[in-house]
């Protein structure tokens, strides 16, 4: 019923080597969001004017969820030959408005 050294000894070597791996594999994924965001950050200063990239800062301050997805589709429209020039300001509150979800009106009457 008892463990031998040997036995304690296989089972610590095989839980360290099972951590080992799950922090090489934790690595590996930081490493390529890391790469992703980067990729994606050089696409954005490639296609946005400073002041565009300014205001969608501005945005990622607020709403967080809201400038990814902007930046998303924005990569999406350079990939698939949409945009070719540079977004200024006036363009970005465009997309931003247009992307923008739509807010109900919420009306309290007293009856």
């Amino acid at each position: 019923m008892y463990m031998t050294n040997d036995e304690l000894e296989g089972i610590r070597r095989k839980k360290l080597e099972e951590l080992k791996q799950e922090q090489i594999r934790i690595a590996q994924e930081e490493a390529a969001k890391e790469e992703l965001q980067a990729k994606k950050q050089s696409i954005l200063r490639s296609i946005l004017t400073p002041k565009a990239r300014e205001r969608l800062n501005s945005v990622r301050t607020t709403r967080p969820s809201f400038a990814d997805q902007v930046e998303l589709q924005l990569i999406a429209l350079v990939q698939s030959g949409q945009i070719r020039q540079q977004v200024n300001d006036d363009q970005l509150k465009r997309i931003l408005l247009l992307l923008q979800p739509k807010k109900k009106d919420i009306n309290i009457r007293r009856i």
